[in-house]
């Protein structure tokens, strides 16, 4: 359900559409169906505040209440830097209460800062990074009063038109956009439309939408230095705590770099990826909820670097080994999250810390594998008995350590 593109360079791959834009008209998605993008949209926003800077309107490492003078004194140590990085402290205003009855409302930015603004922070200013689309609105502003016109305006004039993205805008719940895919939920007996968000909520955190061939566009500016400076650029891709950058994040693992980043609003879950090795950009637009995009970002990233990519399709289930018994107990895999290893004498079931148990099938007699979803589990033993366990899952390997009984 949605749109992949893989390209390299100026080489198209592979450029589709997948399932329904559509499913009670039964109108396929195609290369130009138009997606919600979620939070892919920070990065616009970061690189619009970025080209502000270049303008000598304002400075990143300003402090917010030099160009908010009425913020919260809780805000005084705050920069734009720490907005841009989600260093800031502030609450994420998607995850308090009022976001269930703020979500289905037009609003302004100013109103839905207001619903924040006078909270505690959650830290410190740059002690840690913690996800915060509060300080994407924030910069939305910031955007808007510098600018003297709508958020929606300065991207229009500053990024859009410049770069040919005639396919992309910021949404709208009245406005009729030709060829935009409606979101879906997957449900017990199929798909169910999606809830309702006023688009005027998200703003400058995830309010955007776009094509394939359009984010493509975006990439190709962006990393060919048509947007920014180099020193911008530079900036932009200079990662902060938790690999998280400028409306991006950037990994270097085993010596190869990866430019990222994904998005989930109601109806739609999309990844992106730009790899400067290898000169492959990797764009995922689905339109349903679900973990499908960033999986496939992921396995598309690792064929584009000649690995081999093992579906759960593909794997072999075997008969539960006599060993099963013995994996049974409680992981500890980071502070305050367990994996619970269950066996009812026919069945394996893992169940991480707030999730339901999964069953598990034996792939062999220490590898384990689900269906649900596209992650593994290898145990380790020493002595006849388990001592940690391996999650492998979203590329990444996350060990756990058997309690003592």
């Amino acid at each position: 359900m949605g749109a992949v593109l893989v390209a390299r360079g100026t080489d198209m791959i592979l450029n589709k559409g997948y399932g329904s834009a559509n499913l009670e008209w039964d109108i396929p998605n195609t290369p130009t169906t138009k997606f919600r993008l979620g939070s892919i949209t920070k990065q616009f926003t970061a690189a619009s505040i970025l080209l502000l800077e270049e303008r000598g309107r304002l400075g990143t490492s300003d402090c917010i209440k030099k160009h908010i003078p009425d913020a919260p004194a809780a805000w005084n140590a705050i920069t734009i830097h720490h907005l841009l990085t989600h260093t800031s402290g502030i609450p994420n205003f998607t995850g308090l209460k009022e976001y269930a009855a703020l979500r289905g409302t037009s609003t302004t930015v100013d109103k839905t800062i207001a619903v924040f603004r006078d909270r505690p922070l959650d830290f410190p200013a740059g002690e840690k990074m913690s996800y915060s689309n509060s300080g994407y609105l924030v910069l939305g502003h910031l955007i808007e009063k510098l600018s003297g016109g709508s958020y929606e305006a300065f991207l229009q004039s500053n990024l859009f038109t410049p770069i040919g993205m005639t396919d992309s805008g910021y949404d709208s719940n009245t406005r009729i956009i030709p060829r935009r895919a409606d979101g879906y939920l997957p449900g017990s007996g199929g798909f169910n439309n999606s809830g309702f968000v006023h688009m005027t909520v998200p703003h400058a955190a995830g309010a955007l939408y776009s094509t394939t061939g359009d984010l493509l566009k975006w990439e190709r500016a962006l990393f060919g230095g048509q947007v920014l400076s180099a020193r911008s650029l530079q900036k932009m891709l200079t990662p902060e705590k938790n690999n998280y950058a400028y409306g991006l994040t950037v990994r270097t693992t085993n010596g190869r770099k990866a430019i990222s980043h994904n998005g989930g609003i109601d109806g739609f879950n999309t990844a992106m990826g730009y790899y400067p090795d290898s000169g492959f950009t990797i764009i995922v637009l689905g339109n349903v909820n679900g973990s499908a995009p960033d999986q496939m970002l992921l396995q598309l990233g690792a064929v584009a670097r000649g690995e081999t990519v093992r579906l759960s399709s593909e794997r072999k289930e075997m008969a539960l080994p006599a060993t099963a018994a013995k994996y049974a107990g409680v992981y500890d895999m980071a502070p305050g999250i367990t994996m619970t290893i269950t066996h009812d004498g026919l069945r394996v079931f893992g169940q991480l810390t707030g999730q339901q148990p999964i069953e598990m099938f034996a792939e062999s007699e220490t590898a384990f594998f689900v269906k649900v979803v596209d992650a593994q589990i290898t145990f380790g033993v020493e002595a006849g008995a388990a001592t940690h366990l391996v999650l492998h899952q979203a590329g990444r390997d996350l060990k756990g350590i058997r309690r003592h009984p």
